[in-house]
């Protein structure tokens, strides 16, 4: 049940304590894919989990801006700082919360707010009338985790699988042509890059012409299961705050 679809007298008579926010991010994905990626994919995995779980699940609007300024000097890319990023998402799981949605899975597809989200929940956990966790996709897709990149063949062949027209197939050799096979520029086990144009061309990280709809439809799966049981667990956990 999607917030922004309902009246909020129907929301009134819901009867779950369960939330899902979708979080993702407004930045470039290589020439080939689109700047919304991050958000249509937690979007449509927080759809999935809601629609296959087997109690009812409030799914709230997703936030599409989140911490990605290691992209910035790609045209079109969007970026907050961590601390304005941490009290938004802090405040949307308050107001779910307010509502009686106070166990709240965030769904997040971009990498770059994984430490925000981790300290962000702990905050909440501990201070606030709510319980919420984080959830990242793409490391809840088995040995194809290792797989992930940036613009490469997970996050294409998930949008091939979900948004088919959404990906310019035409340009995916280019694509990989212009791409780095690792994510940064490595010293040792030190990342010396601060900007993703320090180590790839064109934004890519993996070659996205290895992509398919199958893969999708795999990753979608094994996202949506994860999910699912994830809901299991945080849904019995005491939502009153730890101070």
């Amino acid at each position: 049940m999607h917030i922004e679809d309902e009246t909020w007298t129907d929301l009134e008579t819901t009867d779950t304590n369960l939330g899902l926010l979708p979080i993702g991010s407004t930045e470039q994905h290589g020439p080939h894919a689109p700047l919304g990626t991050d958000t249509f994919d937690a979007e449509v995995i927080a759809q999935n989990a809601a629609e296959e779980y087997s109690d009812s699940v409030i799914v709230a609007p997703s936030v599409p801006v989140g911490i990605a300024e290691e992209h910035r000097e790609f045209t079109g890319t969007l970026w907050t700082d961590e601390m304005t990023f941490r009290q938004y998402v802090r405040d949307i799981v308050r107001s779910l919360a307010s509502h009686g949605w106070d166990h709240v899975v965030i769904v997040n597809g971009h990498g770059g707010n994984i430490p925000a989200l981790e300290a962000v929940t702990a905050q909440i956990i501990r201070h606030d009338n709510a319980y919420a966790v984080p959830f990242t996709w793409f490391e809840a897709i088995g040995e194809h985790t290792s797989s992930m990149g940036h613009a490469g063949p997970i996050e294409t062949s998930l949008l091939e699988r979900t948004r088919p027209e959404s990906v310019h197939t035409d340009r995916l050799t280019d694509a990989a042509a212009g791409a780095s096979d690792r994510w940064g520029d490595w010293q040792g086990s030190v990342n010396l890059a601060v900007d993703s144009t320090e180590f790839t061309e064109n934004g890519v990280v993996g070659d996205p012409r290895e992509a398919s709809a199958e893969l999708g439809a795999e990753l979608l799966t094994a996202a949506t299961d994860e999910l699912c049981s994830l809901l299991d667990a945080v849904r019995s956990h005491d939502a009153a705050p730890r101070e």
